[in-house]
């Protein structure tokens, strides 16, 4: 079988949500996407640097309705990758200004990652990639990813 060109990305990820304005108080005011364009009361869209939209919103099918179970198929979380270190301590400081609680933080070996939820349950990643040739490896040659703990204190210091 073929594989998928190198070249293809994951585009952007499209919730449900229960509470429209909520969401966009915390992907606009806590994490900064920019608000790019409204479908009436039931759905929005957000972005970063001026693309169409990295992340959808709508209240479709969920209004008023309640995080998905732990326990059942579905998203586990969407990630979201910042271009530098110091750009994902901006991040973390912008959740600790919110009271946002991270329910995680780990430095994988290939990236270092804080963990989350947000206002409907979903389970967002934030985090950004260390250069492939700082990435762990095997003797072998292979990827080598771990899951240690990250210093979030030592994170914070890189916040511009």
């Amino acid at each position: 079988m073929k594989a998928v060109n190198p070249e293809v990305r994951i585009g952007h990820v499209h919730l449900k949500v229960a509470d429209l304005e909520r969401a966009i108080a915390f992907y606009r005011d806590v994490l900064g996407f920019e608000l790019t364009q409204r479908y009436g009361r039931q759905a929005a869209f957000l972005s970063a640097g001026g693309y169409h939209h990295h992340i959808g919103l709508n209240t479709w099918e969920s209004a008023g309705g309640s995080p998905p179970l732990r326990s059942t198929t579905g998203l586990y979380h969407l990630a979201i990758l910042y271009p530098t270190r110091a750009e994902l301590a901006d991040a973390l400081r912008r959740l600790m200004k919110a009271g946002i609680r991270l329910e995680g933080a780990s430095d994988h070996g290939v990236s270092e990652a804080l963990y989350l939820r947000d206002p409907d349950g979903n389970g967002v990643e934030l985090y950004w990639d260390r250069p492939k040739e700082e990435w762990p490896r095997t003797p072998d040659g292979g990827l080598n990813m771990v899951t240690e703990p990250l210093d979030v204190e030592a994170l914070l210091k890189e916040a511009p």
